[in-house]
């Protein structure tokens, strides 16, 4: 057992070594091995009177070592015999042991590494162009990279440790292994010829990425995050073209669902004089009829281009009952959804039938509660309270208490609490915690409270979206999905908005190919997924196209669908293979 420590040190080699010496060290353990071996041999056949040379005894030992026992040559004592035992064991160990460790370390371990490094490059390929640059993986670049696949755009993840990058690889994500703070890692990653950089890291360290970015290059658009307000300021010095502050954007989105059952509609996208808006059905006479019964179009020049109901978007289509879950999405002239919208609150405001209970349940003094007092809570709060409802918070930590708003400082969970905030009344609930397993739970409980207020909330989580409306949530909000639609917004064109998960809102100049035609012999629904929802000309704006109409040189046409329906529309008719990506400064 005393040859095999002298071997097995001869294996562990350090990683810095190189194979030859490696194999040249193995090498000389064996000669020495089959030497002292040998020499026994002699020895041993010499004391039991047989002679033999010493080319057979070299024969004899590697024979017996590689357990091949050809038999030719025997001992005919006992002390030979347990002489050949011994040699035997040596060379099983050497065979089952030594030679798979020198091959997993000489081989196998080096090309592991090699293959494994070329997974998590350090560089782009010279010829990728136009592409996203993202500075981690978290949530909201997830959704960021769909988008960017749905669309053909090629991406990549930089990440600072290997591991880390493995780990995305091996998930299907294209990486690139470097350091967030050296310019090189960004002339690398082929920055400069890049569509858009996207960091979501704290304000520190977004202030270093965008600074390192613009120390390579101008052209990229750059989009980071703030956490605190105050950082807004020092991360546009520092070279972002826009600053998301994204608990504010969730906030503000949430708090215009509510707003929304009062004000009728709430634009959400413009094109010149036509505009998209929303409207909640919940307490309108539109709730229980047929998408077909409803004389929208007739009455108010409206187009009902989608319907969201408990986060599925569902194509207008005539035997669609509008339930009270329903929120419509409407497209007309910026003065028909105006007047529409004026109609719907002055009806709800006098009580006329089928907005009784909209009227009772947003009366102003009905306050809206509001369960989670961080970013995204407070700005929901703020836009509600700037409307003249009345709001309060619900709020477990009291160190989170800010100036301007009115808090109840407890356990959501507690009935009492609740109602010191006043949810026997309430029109709204809306639940904005961190942590999707408690929005879940204070869902469910709200609903059972008040099972005719009007329930919203957020999730972290994409996945958790359906959970929470199968919990009684009337509309939820992904963190997620949220940041990168606005991200997404950015990057587009000035003449496309994706307004919301899974619809794109769009303008295009009539091509030449369509120049003459009429919409009714096109079927565009049926071949590009999009819809007509607007003719625009430098005399009017016709945001109810006759499809029997030709279309004229140099009109625009406002167009809606599906998340692809751009593109196939612009390769259909344009002959270009995807969107053009147009970088959108701030100011």
């Amino acid at each position: 057992m005393r040859l095999v420590g002298p071997i097995l040190r001869a294996i562990t080699i350090p990683s810095g070594a190189s194979g030859t010496r490696a194999v040249a060290k193995l090498a000389v353990v064996f000669i020495v091995i089959v030497i002292t071996f040998s020499a026994g041999f002699l020895a041993v056949m010499h004391w039991e009177g047989q002679q033999h040379s010493v080319a057979a005894a070299i024969y004899w030992t590697v024979v017996t070592m590689s357990t091949l026992g050809f038999g030719d040559i025997v001992f005919t004592s006992d002390l030979g015999r347990l002489y050949s035992l011994i040699v035997l064991g040596a060379g099983a160990v050497l065979i089952l042991v030594i030679l798979p460790f020198t091959f997993i370390q000489l081989v196998y371990v080096p090309w592991r590494a090699a293959t494994r490094q070329a997974q998590a490059p350090r560089s782009l390929p010279a010829t990728i162009t136009d592409h996203l640059l993202v500075t981690g993986h978290g949530e909201v670049e997830e959704v960021l990279i769909r988008r960017a696949r749905a669309a053909g755009m090629p991406y990549a993840i930089l990440v600072d440790d290997i591991d880390r990058a493995l780990a995305l690889h091996d998930n299907g994500h294209a990486v690139m292994v470097g350091d967030l703070d050296d310019p090189e890692t960004y002339r690398s990653a082929r920055a400069e010829h890049a569509a858009l950089i996207f960091s979501a890291r704290n304000d520190q360290a977004n202030t270093n990425v965008a600074f390192t970015v613009r120390q390579v290059t101008e052209r990229p658009l750059l989009v980071v995050t703030a956490n605190d307000p105050d950082s807004v300021d020092v991360l546009e010095l520092a070279g972002a073209d826009h600053v998301l502050q994204l608990g504010q954007l969730l906030g503000n989105a949430l708090a215009r669902r509510i707003l929304s059952r009062t004000r009728g509609c709430q634009i959400i996208a413009h094109f010149e004089h036509v505009v998209i808006a929303e409207m909640i059905a919940a307490g309108t006479d539109l709730t229980g009829r047929l998408l077909s019964d409803i004389d929208l179009r007739e009455r108010h020049r409206l187009s009902v281009v989608g319907i969201w109901d408990r986060g599925t978007l569902q194509q207008p289509s005539g035997d669609i009952r509008i339930a009270d879950t329903s929120i419509l999405v409407l497209a007309g002239h910026a003065d028909d959804v105006a007047a529409y919208a004026s109609a719907t609150a002055d009806a709800s405001d006098k009580g006329t039938p089928g907005h009784a209970e909209s009227a009772d349940q947003d009366r102003p003094r009905a306050p809206v509660v509001i369960i989670g007092g961080g970013r995204v809570g407070r700005a929901a709060a703020d836009t509600v309270q700037q409307s003249g409802r009345t709001c309060r918070i619900v709020e477990k930590d009291p160190s989170r208490q800010r100036n301007g708003f009115d808090y109840v400082i407890g356990d959501a969970a507690d009935r009492s609490k609740l109602s010191d905030a006043g949810i026997d009344d309430a029109s709204a609930v809306l639940i904005t915690t961190h942590d999707d397993d408690i929005n879940i739970f204070l869902t469910l409980y709200a609903r059972r409270l008040r099972n005719d207020a009007l329930v919203l909330g957020r999730v972290a989580h994409e996945r958790n979206l359906s959970t929470m409306y199968r919990a009684g949530a009337d509309f939820v909000l992904s963190y997620a999905s949220t940041g990168a639609t606005e991200v997404w917004n950015r990057m587009r064109s000035e003449s496309a908005t994706l307004i919301t998960e899974g619809l794109v809102a769009f303008r295009q100049t009539v091509p030449p190919k369509l120049v003459g035609r009429r919409l009714a012999e096109l079927d565009l629904q049926a071949t590009t997924g999009c819809t007509v929802v607007a003719v625009l000309t430098d005399a009017e704006t016709s945001s109810y196209p006759d499809p029997h109409t030709p279309l004229t040189q140099g009109a625009r046409l406002v167009l809606i669908g599906p998340e692809d329906a751009e593109d196939r529309f612009m390769r259909r008719f344009v002959a270009r293979r995807r969107i053009t990506l147009t970088r959108r400064r701030r100011g």
